[in-house]
């Protein structure tokens, strides 16, 4: 569904993605994980078409992204740190979404239903906690009932019944067929719903292994523990 072909990216003289090929598949759950400044979110924004590549293409349902734009159409993004304006309120910006896009046949509500943001739609952007503004997010990532999911971090800042609620429906979408991106500092959010892990180091890909997979290649139980076991392994630590 979505192939990344031998991309690079260089900012200067920084070379934050080197030659990365990945292949993601719709039914998958995939984990992105990695240090802070290995490039996922280079990668993830190459992906998206907001990071033009040095080198290298990207393409979605066999078609080069270059130059293409309604293909986001089928993806829904939910960033790690939304940006909204400070004065539009919950509901203008839910709105403003909607006349923004055509396809209002299909609308997925959901996560605006069991999040309970009802009351909250004149509260202005500039007044929310950040857990608030997370589930602005990501009610307006699924909204679209995308075929793609990317989220970034998705439960950072979010309570533990809020996250569990967000949990309960990345699970459900991925039973529906639908390619999920996820990346998270936090493996332990992510133990029951991840089918894949890709793990990103300096630039580079270091793996991209299915769960079960990688659990029987180490014998491990936890995820967590066999990633660390993989990677000892693999540099000879």
């Amino acid at each position: 569904m979505i192939e990344v072909k031998n991309v690079s990216k260089q900012f200067g003289k920084l070379q934050i993605l080197k030659d990365i090929s990945l292949t993601l598949s719709k039914g998958e759950c995939v984990a992105m994980i990695g240090p802070n400044g290995c490039g996922k979110t280079t990668l993830i924004k190459t992906i998206l078409g907001m990071v033009i590549p040095t080198k290298g293409d990207t393409f979605f349902e066999g078609k080069s992204i270059q130059n293409e734009y309604a293909y986001r159409n089928k993806i829904g993004y939910m960033p790690q740190i939304g940006r909204y304006p400070d004065n539009m309120t919950i509901g203008q910006i839910i709105q403003m979404m909607k006349d923004i896009r055509s396809d209002h046949d299909n609308l997925d509500e959901q996560l605006y239903i069991n999040f309970k943001l009802g009351g909250l739609l004149e509260k202005k952007m500039r007044t929310l906690s950040g857990g608030t503004t997370q589930k602005v997010s990501a009610i307006l990532a699924f909204l679209f009932n995308p075929d793609v999911l990317i989220l970034d971090e998705p439960t950072a800042g979010l309570d533990p019944v809020a996250s569990e609620i967000l949990k309960e429906k990345i699970s459900s979408e991925k039973a529906k067929g639908k390619l999920i991106l996820i990346t998270s500092h936090l493996l332990s959010e992510l133990d029951d719903m991840i089918t894949q892990i890709v793990f990103m180091q300096d630039g580079n890909i270091s793996f991209h292994k299915g769960i079960q997979e990688l659990l029987d290649e180490t014998g491990e139980q936890k995820i967590s523990k066999a990633i660390a076991h993989y990677l000892k392994q693999t540099q000879h630590v």
